[in-house]
């Protein structure tokens, strides 16, 4: 790459500002799709799960949605007060709860297929090219998270310190 060093603290360089404002564009449309659902999209990334695997201790349900129990917690307390899912101290651990599904929650599931169809539509781009954006934004979040891994602390990458 020949870019100027000055160029690289361009905000319209910057691939984090890029993902930031892709992101804050899908949760405006999702916001609008939703809507009709009742969900927030932070909720609907929750029933996603539970639709996929229908009962989850709440430990495994974060760790699919890369979210801490302090930010599920009050998602899932919405949930619950809206009477799409079921919280639960597990009968084998009494140090673990379990989230699933009310029957609500399971009916919710057939109106919320049209979701994806909607978003997709709203991307203007076809199947194929949005099959090759997720696997490489999947690549992007593995090499990420590889390098946080590996990463130092108290210096800056390559300078020696640790």
């Amino acid at each position: 790459m020949n870019t100027p060093d000055d160029d690289w603290l361009r905000l319209d360089q910057q691939i984090c500002f890029s993902l930031h404002a892709a992101s804050r564009a899908f949760n405006g449309v999702y916001r609008g799709i939703l809507k009709d659902l009742g969900l927030t999209y932070p909720q609907y990334l929750v029933m996603l799960v539970l639709w996929e695997h229908d009962e989850l201790p709440v430990k495994k349900l974060g760790e699919h949605l890369r979210l801490d129990s302090g930010t599920l917690s009050p998602l899932l307390k919405r949930l619950e007060a809206a009477g799409l899912v079921r919280r639960e101290r597990s009968a084998r651990d009494e140090r673990s709860v379990e989230v699933r599904l009310t029957e609500e929650g399971v009916a919710l599931r057939r109106r919320a297929l049209q979701v994806p169809r909607r978003i997709a539509a709203s991307t203007g781009f076809d199947t194929d090219e949005i099959r090759t954006l997720r696997a490489r934004l999947d690549e992007l979040t593995t090499a990420l998270d590889a390098a946080a891994l590996a990463e130092p602390t108290g210096g800056a990458p390559g300078d020696g310190r640790s």
